[in-house]
């Protein structure tokens, strides 16, 4: 008999097991049994290392279940019961970030701003021109520029040629970002993750330094870097066998 499935982030619900472990094949189990997924599907990993770390955030529980501490069996639900029904349409809600992404949509002022976005912004497009052999507009304001067909192309390529499972990964990286060419840049080691993290939140953190940090809003960052970092591991996690 399999185990029940995971409760969603609203419900309270007592550990009932003592032991989450791993077999052969990527399944995770509760006390020798199965777990099974919100949508009653079986929480099989592709990977080991992503089994075992998914096995270590049941058994790191207390008295109670609290989804929020447990992002990866998160992610790897929703890579089964959601993105796998339609891993195409799943990928093409992520491929059209390209077309405003944060990266090419620069401040007007004031200038300080503007040449620390192209520090740190200019050489992450840079390496996605080289990648991709595309080209970007930039604009200074909010006004809508768009991109050319075939970068807009080339990048839903990069995009629709994952699996569902890395979809999973890509998914906070990207929605936390607002950056498709950030994301892209950190899951094929064009940057790394405190490099991205820093271009994904520049204009927070020179709100910060202008007017001082506000409590509430440094929660909500801090909130976002735990699903931006959980996106980054799941994914190093796939590319693991052990």
């Amino acid at each position: 008999m399999a185990g029940p499935p995971l409760a969603r982030a609203a419900d309270a619900v007592r550990r009932f097991y003592k032991q989450a472990e791993t077999e052969r094949g990527g399944a995770v189990l509760l006390d020798g049994k199965p777990i099974r997924t919100p949508g009653r599907k079986a929480l099989a990993l592709p990977t080991g290392a992503l089994a075992e770390a998914v096995a270590a955030e049941w058994n790191a529980q207390g008295e109670k279940i609290d989804p929020h501490s447990m992002p990866l069996t998160g992610l790897a639900n929703a890579a089964i019961d959601r993105i796998a029904l339609d891993r195409a349409a799943f990928a093409r809600s992520l491929a059209v970030y390209g077309e405003s992404d944060l990266l090419c949509y620069r401040a007007e002022a004031p200038p300080r701003l503007a040449e620390r976005q192209a520090e740190q912004w200019d050489p992450i497009l840079a390496w996605a021109r080289r990648r991709y052999d595309a080209d970007f507009e930039v604009a200074t304001g909010i006004i809508h520029r768009p991109q050319p067909p075939g970068t807009l192309d080339r990048l839903a390529q990069a995009v629709q040629a994952r699996n569902a499972f890395e979809l999973a990964g890509l998914s906070p990286l990207v929605t936390v970002s607002g950056s498709l060419i950030v994301a892209l840049a950190l899951t094929e080691g064009g940057i790394d993750l405190e490099t991205a993290w820093a271009a994904a939140t520049l204009d927070e953190q020179w709100q910060a330094e202008q007017w001082g940090e506000d409590a509430e809003a440094a929660k909500a960052l801090a909130a976002r870097r735990h699903d931006f970092e959980a996106g980054f591991r799941f994914l190093c996690l796939l590319g693991r066998d052990g």
